[in-house]
């Protein structure tokens, strides 16, 4: 019996979006996080200093199709539960920074999840993630203009 190869399709991606999220979580729950906290803790991480609210915000809607009240709620869940925090003088542009609670988090949770993501990629070869980049990002592109073009 031979198997032939899935073509790339919506249901495709999506299986493979969610098989992958749910792994990852099952790791912020152990720790009391969401997704969507763990999506928006990972953009002050990475930043190299205090980010402004604003663009943490527009990054968050930009990923996950949210609205930006959402966005926002979510950045107040973080400063409530002592990841975030503000940084600089009230007035002009709401900076953030991530605080010590929040740099341990984030770097625990990506711990355990690497060796997790080491199994699921092992064996694929170089090629294939390559091309399969170039596909989804090019995907996400044309999806993105859509839902703008949707929204106007």
């Amino acid at each position: 019996m031979t198997t032939t190869t899935p073509v790339l399709t919506p249901r495709v991606i999506a299986l493979a979006h969610y098989a992958a999220r749910a792994l990852l979580e099952n790791a912020l729950a152990r720790h009391g996080v969401t997704f969507q906290q763990s999506v928006t803790l990972r953009l002050a991480a990475v930043a190299e200093g205090p980010v402004e609210r604003d663009r943490i915000v527009e990054h968050v809607v930009g990923a996950l199709k949210i609205d930006p009240a959402q966005a926002h709620s979510v950045v107040d869940e973080l400063v409530a539960k002592g990841l975030v925090a503000p940084q600089g003088p009230s007035q002009g542009p709401s900076q953030l920074r991530i605080t010590d609670a929040g740099r341990a988090l984030f770097e625990t949770t990506s711990a355990e999840t690497a060796p997790i993501s080491a199994r699921v990629y092992a064996g694929i070869p170089a090629e294939d993630l390559a091309v399969a980049g170039r596909v989804l990002s090019l995907i996400t592109e044309r999806a993105d203009a859509e839902l703008a073009a949707l929204t106007k």
